[in-house]
């Protein structure tokens, strides 16, 4: 699947923070079929049991890729996770690139639904979500300017990401 564009870095942000040293330092396109696609590499310090990532860092990376579906047509825009559901379907391992994806099921002009998937790179589904979020304004969610703490683009050269039917 074809990448439109690339979203944003964070600085600190435990799934994409670029300044954070337990950061997965995660990268998200925005997809042409206006998903949200990301790639990722776990590292040893995401363990759980040896060789597995720990359950609470995959919803977390589930709850990063249905929060970064709405950046998918609206950027500037921040939304806040009321509910999320996950289910893990096999293993996740560290040291091994992976990739997620995420898609709405549902949006309103206040909220949206997504649901997400980590993937490892034959496209097996490794766990999957489903989140509903708030739209609300920035202000009444932090005094810290998003625009300031989203600011780091990492450029590179993915300009396609494989994702199964």
């Amino acid at each position: 699947m074809k990448v439109l564009s690339k979203q944003n870095n964070s600085h600190n942000c435990i799934i994409c923070g670029m300044d954070n040293f337990a950061s997965v330092k995660a990268q998200f396109y925005n997809m042409d079929d206006g998903s949200v696609g990301g790639l990722f590499t776990f590292r040893s310090e995401h363990q759980s049991y040896p060789g597995r990532v720990h359950g609470g860092i995959i919803s977390t990376m589930i709850d990063e890729l249905a929060g970064r579906v709405l950046w998918t047509d609206c950027p500037d825009k921040i939304a806040v996770t009321m509910d999320i559901s996950v289910k893990f379907r096999k293993p996740v391992p560290y040291d091994v690139p992976l990739k997620g994806r995420g898609v709405y099921t549902q949006k309103l002009s206040r909220a949206y639904s997504a649901k997400c998937w980590v993937l490892d790179m034959d496209n097996n589904v490794l766990a999957e979500g489903e989140a509903r979020y708030l739209i609300m304004p920035n202000e009444k969610i932090t005094d810290a300017s998003i625009d300031e703490e989203l600011d780091i683009y990492i450029p590179d050269d993915v300009t396609e990401i494989e994702f199964g039917e």
